[in-house]
């Protein structure tokens, strides 16, 4: 790697209720520097990709970066799902990527990520892991929580700790090395090789996940031949259980 990274200063904003994150972010980005973080006990008008709300109760660990990369570029949402695995690891818990941009442990779903950016001026990396917070009911067949999984409780404070420096790390790949990230990506992920739907506005895809794309994009081999799916605004389930 070459030696003129800027190293992040970590500037952290600490709410104890906010709408979003990553809204609260947006509007503060222009003017604030890169290494902003602001973390929330509760969000309560959490959300996931498409619009979707996300149960941003007290007990998880629910932030935003603000990063500055000169560009928006996909692949971004892939430092903090790298980041995210290996803080996990650093507790002890195991965990995988599910393209596009979820973060599973013990078949469930334990994170999610969702960036959003401004041209060249911002990207806001949004990140929620479920720490300490209970899953709802309607959700315990496809969320945990790392309480569940450990059988104690983990300050999010720890967990924060442990996790901005593996965002610094995986952030200083995709700006130096963009193809060393991707190479982590497909090892750390666990669709390749599964048969998966992915829904978009357009219609539903059903294929085999041949592979992740240098550019972040999923390799799909379906009845009418290979198709490549761009990550957007896209959703994938499984149709076989991996």
């Amino acid at each position: 790697m070459g030696d003129n990274f800027r190293k992040i200063e970590w500037q952290i904003i600490r709410l104890e209720e906010v709408d979003s994150t990553n809204e609260y972010a947006k509007r503060i980005a222009e003017t604030s520097p890169e290494g902003t973080v602001v973390v929330a006990r509760r969000q309560i008008a959490g959300k996931g990709r498409k619009g979707r709300s996300w149960a941003s109760p007290k007990g998880g660990l629910w932030l935003s970066v603000i990063l500055k990369p000169g560009r928006v570029d996909p692949r971004l949402v892939f430092v903090g799902a790298l980041a995210v695995v290996d803080m996990l690891a650093d507790f002890g818990i195991s965990s995988g990527i599910k393209w596009p941009n979820d973060v599973w442990a013990a078949g469930k779903k334990i994170a999610g990520i969702l960036t959003e950016g401004k041209g060249s001026e911002y990207v806001v990396l949004g990140i929620g892991i479920n720490v300490n917070n209970l899953v709802p009911e309607e959700l315990r067949e496809s969320a945990v929580s790392m309480f569940e999984l450990l059988g104690t409780k983990i300050p999010p404070e720890r967990v924060l700790e442990r996790l901005l420096p593996h965002i610094s790390g995986w952030y200083r790949v995709f700006l130096e090395r963009p193809d060393l990230l991707m190479g982590k990506v497909r090892e750390k992920t666990f669709i390749l090789g599964g048969t998966v739907r992915v829904i978009q506005d357009e219609g539903e895809l059903i294929g085999r996940a041949i592979d992740i794309l240098d550019d972040g994009s999923l390799l799909l081999e379906t009845s009418s031949g290979l198709r490549r799916v761009v990550y957007g605004d896209v959703s994938l389930r499984f149709v076989e259980h991996i």
